[in-house]
């Protein structure tokens, strides 16, 4: 059994245990990505790591998608090392409250990617356990990689360094 093929019968596990929570099933260059719902992403990764052995957690990121409704998307890069098989789950959430559960009590190494997302999109994660900025000073007000951000950044917001180098 191929690599997809193991992907499709985690993907009908999903379906025959979440039903109408699975939004969208599809690929791209051989990987499998599922859209689940807003509100059963924690219960959904639970059952993946518990039930289907998804252990690892490869990455966590957040993305705009700069659209009027679902705005944010979270993705998680997902492996069971039992099969092998790769799997993508994704979740939108809207702009005025992008809210996502944490899933640190599930994947633990999800705690710095969250914090990420949180600090460049403004994505929260009900549950994380420190949720704070990582690049950016705690009292910026501004999220740097949504897509309305300034390519030069908001004039006077935090002092930047200099383009000409020191002559001394």
């Amino acid at each position: 059994m191929n690599r997809t093929e193991k992907a499709q019968k985690t993907v009908e596990a999903l379906k025959t245990k979440f039903g109408d929570a699975i939004l969208e099933t599809g690929g791209y260059a051989g990987d499998t990505c599922v859209r689940v719902s807003l509100d059963k992403i924690h219960e959904i990764c639970a059952w993946l790591k518990e039930d289907q052995h998804f252990v690892y957690l490869v990455d966590l990121f957040g993305a705009d998608r700069f659209t009027s409704e679902d705005r944010f998307e979270v993705i998680y890069n997902i492996i069971s090392l039992k099969t092998g098989t790769r799997i993508y789950l994704k979740v939108w959430c809207p702009e005025e409250e992008p809210v996502v559960a944490s899933v640190t009590d599930i994947w633990p190494a999800a705690n710095w990617n969250e914090r990420e997302a949180w600090d460049m999109f403004g994505i929260k994660f009900d549950g994380h356990p420190d949720l704070r900025r990582m690049f950016m000073p705690e009292d910026f007000q501004y999220h740097p990689l949504r897509k309305e951000f300034p390519l030069l950044g908001i004039p006077g917001s935090i002092p930047l360094p200099t383009t000409t180098p020191d002559t001394e």
